[in-house]
């Protein structure tokens, strides 16, 4: 079965460390994972890796993505540069394509009011707050939440962020999706032999 790309967007100061586990392991499960960048100029990490994206954000549309990622950066929070992924995100959604968004690009969708009528998570509560945002009444205090398409976490989160996404697109499910996050989580080797044994089958 042929699966349509996954789109992660990267900009200036993006959090590089936040997305690896999704991204590794749906390379694995036979997902191309396409780089989305402002234009398609190089933009460094907050680790300052150099990135030269795939496409360009205004190339990219909902009916050609399986998932659009938006880790966090520095951006989210010191300016409107990154408003037009909230956007796309905004399209994704309303088209059905799901959106997974962690740490400071929660805020940005925040701000977008995509969080306003979902149930959601970030780093904290007064976090969200600060953007003026009218969901704090749907904030969950949970390490990832999905809702109708839209995963969220913070940012000491990346492997539970992972393990909604691999859940919500199908990489993953039941007692193996639960030994690989114990396995990336919590480091218990137990579950090693639950993915070997998957493997093999």
């Amino acid at each position: 079965m042929t699966r349509k790309p996954v789109h992660l967007a990267v900009y200036d100061t993006y959090a590089d460390w936040e997305t690896g586990h999704a991204t590794a392991y749906l390379a694995r499960a036979g997902y191309e994972v396409r780089t989305v960048g402002p234009t398609v100029s190089p933009v460094r990490s907050i680790g300052g890796l150099r990135v030269q994206p795939d496409l360009a954000l205004d190339a990219v549309r909902p009916q050609d993505s399986s998932l659009l990622i938006l880790p966090g950066a520095d951006a989210w929070e010191t300016g409107d540069d990154l408003a037009p992924f909230a956007r796309t995100a905004r399209a994704f959604l309303d088209a059905g394509v799901p959106v997974a968004a962690i740490c400071g690009a929660t805020a940005g969708l925040a701000r977008e009011g995509l969080l306003d009528d979902r149930d959601h998570t970030s780093a904290v509560s007064f976090y969200l707050a600060a953007t003026g945002y009218g969901g704090g009444a749907r904030y969950v205090d949970a390490d990832a939440v999905t809702d109708r398409g839209l995963i969220t976490a913070g940012p000491t989160e990346p492997v539970a962020f992972a393990r909604e996404i691999f859940r919500l697109l199908g990489v993953y499910e039941g007692e193996v999706l639960d030994a690989w996050y114990r396995l990336f989580h919590d480091s218990d080797a137990q579950a090693y032999a639950v993915l070997e044994e998957a493997a093999a089958r």
